[in-house]
């Protein structure tokens, strides 16, 4: 049977989502607690790998278990052994062959700023003491919107078939103390959002002008773009399925 597990964590005590030899990773924590509770060696497939020090507000993952579990119970055993800064929000039966990562239709994610220091917001924020022009940000992420090319907004030598990505939204937002960057598409390179966020933020601080980001996009050329931002200000905030993939459901 394969299940799908809903989760938050905050990423500062770790090296990403992805297993990695030498490094505690989230998946590393998430495949113990069910062994603990399972008394089974199980892996777990994630909707996205979220990067050394990034947030997720959620975050699915898969993974398959011959017999039926209770979910009630089985989340209260797994919330019980996880380490306080991973959750299991919830817990989904699911069709045999849906998949985490490939059936995702959209995800979404914010990167948080602030202007004044704060010891509450440290290692969830970026500190960012500039006087931003948030209009000037904001006409050059509307030059991400739609599907094109993110080539230049990726890591050097990035492993994947192709750089096209969809879009949806690309907003920066004053929200109470925070200037938030909300981003939505249907798939992410690595680092992009990051990379995204360095570059709107040197429109914000007059170094270039919005319209710059149409020559970056046409470059194909990591380094016409931004600096990345650190990670600390980023979450994976949502991630959305197509409903029929899911059968049964217990939060």
């Amino acid at each position: 049977m394969r299940y799908f597990l809903e989760l938050a964590y905050k990423g500062t005590a770790y090296h990403g989502w992805q297993m990695q030899q030498n490094a505690v990773s989230v998946q590393a924590k998430v495949e113990e607690a069910l062994f603990i509770i399972l008394k089974e060696k199980i892996r777990v497939h994630g909707s996205g790998r979220t990067d050394t020090g990034v947030h997720a507000q959620q975050q699915f993952a898969h993974f398959d278990i011959e017999r039926e579990l209770i979910f009630s119970d089985a989340l209260h055993k797994f919330n019980a052994v996880l380490p306080l800064d991973i959750r299991a929000k919830a817990m989904y039966l699911v069709r045999d062959n849906a998949n985490a990562r490939f059936d995702a239709t959209e995800r979404s994610y914010e990167y948080r700023i602030i202007n004044e220091q704060n010891p509450f917001a440290q290692g969830i924020t970026l500190y960012e003491p500039f006087d931003l022009d948030i209009a000037a940000m904001n006409v050059a992420a509307s030059y991400f919107v739609g599907k094109q090319d993110f080539q230049a907004l990726t890591r050097i030598k990035a492993k994947v078939n192709n750089y096209l990505c969809d879009i949806r939204r690309a907003e920066w937002v004053i929200e109470n103390s925070l200037l938030v960057f909300h981003v939505s598409s249907n798939r992410f390179l690595h680092g992009m959002v990051r990379a995204m966020v360095g570059t709107c933020l040197e429109v914000g601080k007059g170094k270039t002008d919005p319209a710059s980001i149409k020559h970056v996009l046409a470059s194909k050329d990591r380094n016409q773009a931004g600096k990345a931002a650190r990670p600390n200000g980023l979450f994976l905030t949502r991630v959305v399925y197509p409903p029929a993939i899911f059968l049964e459901r217990n939060n």
